[in-house]
């Protein structure tokens, strides 16, 4: 595959999964861009338009960061709310499991 086209499938590919927020598929393809780009730039100097390439895939790449720091905000502060929040979130659930009338089957 021709190195400006292999610059492009791993700009689509950080794209379709930080745009599907699947952070597997984010994690598979942020992995492989060392070894892919240490192969690709084992061919020589890089082209004009192989450079434009690699800057696309340097901004999703950093566009994907963005996104993973604003996920990693959102669990911390979910988190955050789930520690404060610890003892009413117990005392509902034990109110939940005693009481016989709504957990009847």
């Amino acid at each position: 595959m021709p190195r400006r086209a292999a610059l492009n499938a791993l700009t689509a590919a950080l794209a379709a999964a930080g745009d599907a927020r699947d952070w597997v598929a984010l994690d598979r393809a942020v992995g492989a861009l060392g070894t892919e780009l240490r192969v690709l730039a084992a061919s020589g100097p890089w082209s004009a338009a192989e450079t434009r390439a690699l800057q696309a895939l340097r901004a999703q790449h950093d566009k994907a960061a963005e996104l993973c720091a604003a996920e990693l905000d959102a669990l911390e502060a979910q988190m955050n709310h789930m520690h404060t929040n610890k003892a009413g979130f117990i005392a509902y659930a034990l109110d939940n499991e005693n009481d016989t009338e709504r957990n009847q089957a």
